[in-house]
Formats: structure tokens, sequence, C-alpha cells
């Protein structure tokens, strides 16, 4: 089953002051279910709330496609969605302009309805990603490849029903929703989602005093009841590590896990400083869910995202086609196959084609290099981030992650722009206080080879990003192209 049995007792989910046990779970989207089934797909509000949990799982026990729509999403975008996924129903707070009917989710409602498990091949969901060179694309991810990627992942961060998991990220992303909060379901774990990823949340959910008598003594193993598992994205790690109470609130946990960007060093030692651990890291994309992870047994190296996932296979590839050595400095674009992989876009048959290889290979567009161990270091997006200069290839993300080691940058954006001498030049655009340009150059001299360190910084209140909060890089003075 893709979730895992809903039978038996203990706690499920709680968000914010709302929970529920196992069976209390099951049995209100049992409720969901009953009233969606037969329809061709649902649109799910994915707000920070129990309502959102209990209709996803209402959606998958039905066998029904489900939509996440983000609870931020403007009116066009949120149109978008709904129109291109042809869900039929909204399920969560009615919004004016979706004009679909709306089904009321009540986590407090109870029901028997049952439908066989639906098959491996059917779909789970459709994930819109986030549309950063068009409007966004539906991708159609089945529930084989969601548990098989769930099940690796366990595989991988020793994930166990002892494990309480602890996040407060968005519920309508691969990183909330399908690891978050159905990884936790598939294992057979609670989860305690913080409502939104502040210090003081994840030291109180570290420390159980979140729980309010709802987990039982013992439920994180070794006699506590605090979380042991916590999952966040760089931001989140960033803000921790500056808050040293909250950081060290996490010295009980067992695991750590950042994805969705490169984790500053800076910010790793920080909090190893703090609580004796530096997060592992992860990396994936909607279209693939996550491929490659480092091993919670595996020796914390920050930046780099770990080895390929059980049943997950990776090669890198130039501009051309052409093999590129895994050296560990070699960079081209990361390709991946294997079970996780999504179904295509949805009635988009000529962007499914064309986003893979003629032998069956995913082109995810991003660049990387690989060791001969199999370790993955992402180095930016092939098509803004691979910069040529003085007859060398440089990744924009490597050079960004040595930039924010300095304590005076707080965000950094690097991009190449044409040069007459060099083809291009490696530009740095900076965020934070009293940046000096030269001493940054300096200091990402000492940390790169001397052709990635920038030519030049400038320094600017803030950089562009869209909705979902990726860096516009196209919008930096002479970086558009």
């Amino acid at each position: 089953m893709l979730l895992g049995s809903g039978a038996g007792e203990g706690p499920a989910v709680r968000i914010g002051d709302e929970e529920l046990d196992r069976e209390g779970l099951w049995s209100a989207a049992a409720a969901v279910a009953g009233r969606v089934a037969g329809a061709d797909a649902v649109a799910v509000h994915g707000d920070a709330s129990l309502s959102t949990v209990v209709a996803v799982v209402g959606g998958l026990l039905a066998g029904v496609p489900v939509v996440p729509v983000p609870a931020d999403a403007g009116t066009a975008e949120r149109r978008h969605i709904v129109r291109d996924s042809g869900a039929a129903l909204w399920l969560g707070t009615p919004q004016e302009e979706v004009g679909l009917p709306v089904v009321p989710v009540d986590p407090a409602e109870r029901s028997l309805y049952t439908v066989p498990e639906p098959p491996a091949e059917a779909t789970a969901l459709i994930m819109y990603t986030s549309g950063t060179t068009g409007p966004p694309k539906g991708a159609v991810l089945s529930r084989r490849a969601v548990a098989a990627d769930l099940d690796a992942l366990a595989d991988a961060w020793d994930w166990t029903p002892d494990d309480v998991l602890v996040h407060g990220l968005p519920l309508f992303h691969v990183h909330g929703l399908v690891l978050g909060v159905l990884g936790a379901l598939r294992v057979g774990g609670p989860l305690v989602h913080t409502v939104r990823p502040s210090p003081a949340a994840y030291a109180a959910a570290a420390e159980g005093a979140l729980r309010g008598g709802w987990l039982p003594a013992g439920t994180g193993g070794a006699g506590r009841a605090g979380g042991t598992l916590f999952f966040g994205v760089p931001t989140v790690w960033s803000r921790i590590s500056r808050d040293p109470g909250s950081a060290r609130a996490l010295a009980g946990a067992r695991l750590l896990v950042s994805g969705s960007a490169p984790l500053p060093d800076t910010v790793a030692e920080a909090l190893r400083a703090a609580s004796g651990h530096s997060p592992v890291e992860r990396y994936g994309m909607t279209e693939t869910l996550i491929t490659v992870a480092a091993r919670a047994d595996a020796p914390r190296r920050t930046g780099w995202v770990g080895t390929a996932l059980p049943g997950l296979e990776s090669r890198l590839r130039g501009e051309h086609g052409e093999t590129v050595p895994c050296d560990g400095e070699g960079i081209g674009e990361l390709q991946v196959r294997g079970a996780t992989l999504f179904d295509g876009y949805l009635g988009l048959p000529g962007a499914t084609a064309a986003a893979w290889t003629d032998d069956g290979w995913f082109r995810t567009g991003d660049a990387a290099v690989r060791e001969a161990d199999g370790w993955h270091r992402i180095v930016g997006r092939m098509s803004v981030d691979m910069i040529k200069t003085g007859g060398y290839r440089v990744g924009a993300g490597e050079v960004e992650a040595a930039l924010l080691g300095h304590p005076a940058v707080r965000e950094a954006a690097v991009v190449g722009e044409a040069d007459d001498d060099l083809g291009q030049r490696v530009v740095a655009y900076l965020v934070g206080e009293g940046i000096d340009p030269g001493a940054v150059i300096d200091f990402a001299a000492a940390h790169l080879s001397v052709h990635k360190r920038p030519r030049e910084v400038r320094v600017v209140d803030a950089l562009p990003r869209n909705a979902m909060g990726k860096i516009q890089k196209k919008l930096l003075g002479g970086g558009r192209r």
C-alpha cells in the first residue's frame, strides 16, 4: 500500500495545535474518499493545515489523482493549475476564481468507506513545476514512483517507525508533501509540522514541547518524546544556526536533512558546533522525486548531495552528448533514470519527449560534477549557471558556495557576462552588510581556482526571485541572455 497501513493506534500527524492519530486520520480521509471517488482529479489547497493532509490522503485512498495547489499561488497560476490538470473538485479553503465544486474536508469526520488499493501504475499526484521558463507544467507521478522513492529514502536515512519527523515546509512541494507527509505515513512514524519553520518551533519540537501530551513517552526512541528527524532548506538551517539556543536544542536529534538548494559551509559548521549535527543533503526535482542522497551513515560532505539511491542511475553528459569523466572536476548535465521518475508532462507530449534522451535518460538540466565513488555536487543550471571563461567551464553554484562563506555575504548569485577577452567574465551579485568587493574577491580566490574567482562584485539590496523564491538570474544586469 502506498501509504502503509492505516490500522492500529498511535499518533500520525500534528500540525500546529491540531492532531490526529492513525485511526482518526484514515477515518477522516475515508470520508473525503467517499465524496471524490470516480473524479478525474481533485485539486487540494495546500496550506499548512490538518485539512490539507486529510484531503491528500483521501484522494489517494480513493485512487483519484491529487493536484496540490500552492497556498500562496496568484490568481493566474491557481487558475492555470486547476484548468490544466482537469481537476473536477476543489478540496480546502474556497477560492473565488477556481470555479469548481468545493468538497468539505473535516478532520473530525469519520467514515468506514473503503475501496480496493489502486494499481501501482495509477497516477498518485500531478505536481506543477515552478514555471521558470513558461507556465507551470504538470508532472504526472505514479503511485509506484512515489512508493519507490520513499522506500529508497527510508533505507538511506535509516528512517523507521520509531522516528518522529519534524518540519515546517510547504505542503504542496515534493519536499514538504511527498517526503514530509507521505514519507512519514508510509514509514509509520509520527509527523510534527510546525506550520512555519522558525528556529523556536524546531527547538520546541526537538524538546517535545509541542506534543501537549500527544506523543507517548519514548516515541522518539531512547525514552524521548521529541523529534528525531528534521527536514529543512538552507534558509531554515541558516536561521537556526544564528540562534545558538535553538541549534543546541537539536543535539538530541538523530538526523538533519537539507535540500532544495546548496547548504553553505558556514551554516553546516555552525550547526555542528552547537548541536553536534551537520545535515545530510539530497537532490531531486518534481519530475524525478529524490534521486541522489547522502546516507545517514556516510561522512558529512557539505555541498555534496550524495550517491544515486537504490533503483536509480546517474550519468554526466557534455553539451554535445559526450561522456564527462567522473573525476570531481568535469562539469556536465546530470541525467538520471530509474524507478522514481514521472510518467510525463500532462497533455504535453512534445515537452515530455524533449525531456528524455534517445537512450532513455531524463535530462535534468542541472550542471553537476561526480566523483569516482559516485558522490555528486550540483553546480547550477546548464542554461544560466554554466560559465565559459578563458577556455574554462565554471559552475556558478561552486562560486556562490564559496562567496557565502564570507561573513558579510548573506545572499549570492553568480552569472557570466559578455567579455571581449575571456568570452564571459565571472560576476557576483551579493546581498549583505558592509561588503568590501575587493576583500570578497580575495576571499573567494583563497578558496577557488584562479579562473573561478569573480572578476567583479556588485552589491545589491535584493536578488530578483520568482513566486517560488528561486533567483531569476536573467534579470541581473548584463547577465540577461
